[in-house]
């Protein structure tokens, strides 16, 4: 049995690993590479393997540098099943939807600029079609249920606590008579968080890849979480301005909505408007709904009681387009979540524009930012930024609480490798070389730990 890694190797987006064994190809996780804007084009454009070569796929959870690419996979001669767990398929639905829709703004903004200057016609790389034929190959489990993706080859999922629906993927083989086993991590969820379910330790195996993307990075207890967010609003009171929160539309934006929740409820700040400028966070809440399982016992009883334990019913949920440029001139302080969390597109591009350049507004981040996207260039501080390919000057006071991240910090991330044990070897990969280097740094020296580059292999014997 062998592991390639196509995606996330050495990066924190695009996650493809593929392992192949005598059994057949298996695909870990199909993800989009969000990045520079042309290098992303190109990358998401081009299948490092043959799709028809790959018999079955496991998804880990519905974030779309772990799935956006499937609709392309399928698009491109995959025929197999897509496996994941039932919250991930209802999940995916909505979030691979929003995607295409996406794409196809995109590329009908591209041709509207591309006309009279001789260029071909650009194609989105995946339309709402493509992924009606792709949802059709998905298959859902429940957390704990082994299935075989491919002979002799059984998978298990267990509660990685990151986002609704996400897993860990244990894998467990025979191939020679000798037996196997595996545990790809996935993006794992932070212990004792409000919301969502502790994710559950790494089950032993002998080989693991986990991620690292706050390797060597802890992040900050529940009370000086909420007195950074208490201080950033009181701050944008205080100037007058509006506050951006860009933030993906799974996880992270109830998280800030709860913790905004509790701020108000406790009269730690005045109540603000909050409108929740993204119609897939809206539809993402009512899938959500339908699966209360995900939810820790906490917030179970509480929205059994009737309770409103995510502070949704603070939220005015902004659908329609019209309706979300209205609040460019709306007046006051006031709060704006809307995605995407790396503000490589979406609806946040456009509140982004109109309140960059302006010293009275707050642009908040509350999640990691990949490399070369617009939301790093916003938390280095440029000096300029380009929106829609126009620059604007960076005026605007960007804070970061990164203490919202739905990422496991360094100590729970060393928990869990040592929970997994994996005495034949542990590959760090979701995380930049230096966070993957500082995770490496907590690790036993005898677990054997890699960081392997875009396109290597590693015999699993």
């Amino acid at each position: 049995m062998r592991v390639t890694f196509w995606g996330a190797a050495r990066t924190v987006t695009g996650t493809k690993h593929l392992l192949t064994g005598r059994s057949g190809a298996l695909l870990l996780d199909c993800g989009f590479f969000q990045g520079r804007r042309a290098e992303s084009e190109a990358r998401n454009r081009a299948l490092p393997f043959a799709a028809s070569s790959v018999d079955a796929m496991i998804l880990s959870h519905a974030h779309i540098d772990h799935s956006g690419a499937i609709p392309f996979l399928c698009k491109s001669g995959f025929p197999g099943p897509i496996h994941a767990t039932g919250v991930t398929v209802d999940l995916c639905r909505a979030m691979l939807l929003d995607a295409a829709h996406i794409l196809m703004k995109d590329a009908e903004f591209l041709n509207k600029h591309r006309r009279g200057r001789n260029k071909d016609f650009f194609e989105p790389l995946y339309t709402p079609p493509d992924v009606e034929r792709a949802l059709a190959q998905f298959v859902g489990h429940d957390y704990g249920e082994p299935f075989q993706p491919i002979p002799d080859v059984t998978v298990t999922f267990r509660e990685a606590g990151h986002i609704p629906g996400s897993a860990s993927v244990e894998l467990r083989w025979k191939e020679d008579g000798r037996a196997g086993s595996l545990v790809f991590s996935g993006d794992l969820g932070r212990p004792n968080r409000p919301i969502l379910r502790d994710p559950a330790p790494l089950p032993r195996a002998d080989h693991l890849i986990i991620e690292g993307t706050y390797g060597g990075v802890n992040h900050p207890g529940e009370q000086s979480l909420r007195d950074a967010l208490e201080r950033v609003v009181r701050e944008a009171l205080e100037r007058g301005g509006r506050i951006v929160i860009p933030a993906f539309a799974v996880g992270r934006t109830q998280e800030v909505v709860y913790a905004l929740d509790q701020l108000f409820q406790t009269k730690r700040v005045p109540e603000l408007p909050i409108y929740l400028d993204s119609p897939l966070a809206a539809n993402v809440q009512e899938i959500v709904r339908h699966h209360p399982e995900v939810y820790d016992d906490e917030t179970a009883t509480a929205i059994r009681r009737g309770d409103d334990p995510l502070g949704l019913r603070r939220t005015v949920v902004v659908r329609e387009a019209a309706d979300s440029m209205k609040l460019n001139d709306k007046p006051g302080t006031f709060i704006t979540i809307a995605a995407s969390g790396m503000c490589e597109g979406g609806r946040v591009l456009h509140h982004l524009k109109h309140t960059v350049e302006d010293p009275r507004h707050t642009i908040l981040i509350v999640g990691y930012q990949a490399e070369s996207t617009l939301g790093r260039r916003l938390v280095e501080g440029r000096e300029e930024v380009r929106i829609f390919g126009e620059p604007f000057r960076l005026r605007a006071k960007v804070e970061v609480l990164n203490g919202f991240s739905a990422h496991a910090g360094h100590d729970a991330l060393v928990a869990q490798a040592l929970s997994c044990q994996a005495p034949k070897g542990c590959a760090i990969v979701h995380a930049d070389l230096d966070r993957a280097t500082a995770l490496r740094s907590g690790l036993p020296v005898g677990m054997n730990v890699r960081i392997p580059s875009e396109g290597e292999s590693w015999d699993l014997r």
